[in-house]
C-alpha cells in the first residue's frame, strides 16, 4: 500500500462546509499520483463520505477492485446515549451500511473506531472474525486503542492495524502503544499527521472556523495554547525553507521517520494539496534532522482532540 493514505473526515460536514465535485477530484487525483489506500469511516457525516469516496472511486470499485485498499471504521454513534458501541448487533448493521453506502461486496479492512469499554474486547474480536469468515471485510483493525484494549483483543484474534492520532504535538503513543505495535508487528497508520491543520503553516492567531467545524470548539485552536504552537510551527518553516520544502512536508515526513509508522493518512479537498502530501514520501530526514525538529518543539504544548463523546 501506499505510505500516504487518502483520508476523507475533511468530508464528512465536521469541518465546516466542502465542495463535494472539489473532494472528489482531490481522491481522483490522488489515486493518478499512486494512492492506493483510502480510509473513511461510517460515523463521517453518517455515511456522506463513505459516499464521497466511492463516487469518486466508482470505477476502479466497479472494475478493478483489487486496484484500490478500502478502509472503513465502525462502532461509534455520536449524539446517543451510547456513543460508543462494538455489539455484534451494531458493528454487522454498520458493516452493511458501509457496503451498501460505497455500493462494495466487501471492505479491506475494518476498524473499530473507539474502544467500547461496555463490550469485552474479546467479544468484538470475535465479532469481527464472523464478519471476515463471511467475506464482508478481510482484515480488522482498531482505532484509537490502548496496549491494554488491544492486547484483549487479541486473545480472540490479532489486531492487523492500530490507527491513532500522532503528530509533533500529539505523541502519547510514544510511551507505550508504538511499543506495543512494533512488538507484535501490528500495521500502524496514524491519522492527523498535520495537526488538523496546525502543522500546515496556514494558521496564525486571527484564523477562525466555521461553527460547523469542531476545531472552532477545541482548545488547540485558541488561546495561549494556540498561540504557542503557532510560533513552534513558524520555527519549523523555516527549518524547513532551508531544505527547499514545506513545513507540512516536514511534518509528514518526520511521523513515516518513526519506528513503526507505517502510513500517515492525510486528507485534502484539492489537487494541490494532496500533491504537497504526496511530496513528504520522498524528503529523508537525517538523525540530525530529527534531533534538531525535537529542539524546535520542545516547547510546544500536547493537544488532543474530538472524541465520540465531544471536543477537548
Amino acid at each position: 500500500m501506499s505510505r500516504i493514505a487518502f483520508g476523507t473526515w475533511q468530508v464528512s460536514g465536521e469541518w465546516g462546509s466542502y465542495d463535494a465535485d472539489q473532494a472528489q477530484g482531490a481522491i481522483r487525483h490522488a489515486l493518478e499520483e499512486g494512492v492506493n489506500f483510502f480510509d473513511t469511516a461510517q460515523a463521517y457525516g453518517f455515511g456522506e463520505a463513505e459516499e464521497v469516496l466511492a463516487n469518486a472511486l466508482r470505477h476502479q470499485l466497479d472494475h478493478d477492485r483489487d486496484s484500490v485498499v478500502i478502509a472503513t471504521k465502525g462502532g461509534i454513534n455520536p449524539g446517543t446515549d451510547r456513543p460508543r458501541d462494538s455489539s455484534r448487533e451494531y458493528l454487522r448493521s454498520g458493516v452493511e451500511s458501509s457496503l451498501k453506502a460505497m455500493k462494495i461486496d466487501h471492505i479491506d479492512l475494518y476498524q473499530i473506531h473507539w474502544p467500547d469499554e461496555q463490550t469485552p474486547f474479546e467479544d468484538t474480536a470475535g465479532y469481527l472474525q464472523e464478519l471476515v469468515d463471511e467475506g464482508k471485510i478481510r482484515h480488522a483493525g482498531v482505532s484509537n486503542f490502548d496496549e491494554r484494549q488491544m492486547a484483549a483483543f487479541d486473545r480472540r484474534r490479532p489486531v492487523e492495524t492500530l490507527q491513532p492520532p500522532y503528530h509533533l504535538f500529539r505523541r502519547g503513543i510514544e510511551s507505550d502503544v508504538l511499543p506495543y505495535v512494533r512488538e507484535h508487528d501490528i500495521g500502524t497508520l496514524v491519522y492527523s499527521p498535520l495537526g488538523s491543520g496546525l502543522l500546515t503553516g496556514t494558521m496564525d492567531e486571527h484564523t477562525t472556523f466555521e461553527d460547523s467545524d469542531w476545531r472552532a470548539q477545541a482548545s488547540a485552536f485558541s488561546g495561549d495554547k494556540f498561540r504557542t504552537n503557532l510560533a513552534v510551527v513558524e520555527r519549523l518553516k523555516a527549518y524547513a525553507a532551508d531544505k527547499g520544502i514545506e513545513v507540512s512536508q516536514l511534518a509528514i515526513a518526520w511521523v513515516l521517520a518513526q519506528d513503526g509508522i507505517d502510513v500517515a493518512i492525510v486528507g485534502a479537498r484539492s489537487q494541490r494539496n494532496i500533491e504537497r502530501s504526496l511530496a513528504a514520501v520522498d524528503v529523508e530526514l537525517s538523525r540530525d534532522d530529527l534531533a534538531e525538529i525535537e529542539k524546535l518543539t520542545a516547547d510546544g504544548i500536547q493537544v488532543s482532540g474530538a472524541s465520540p463523546e465531544g471536543v477537548a
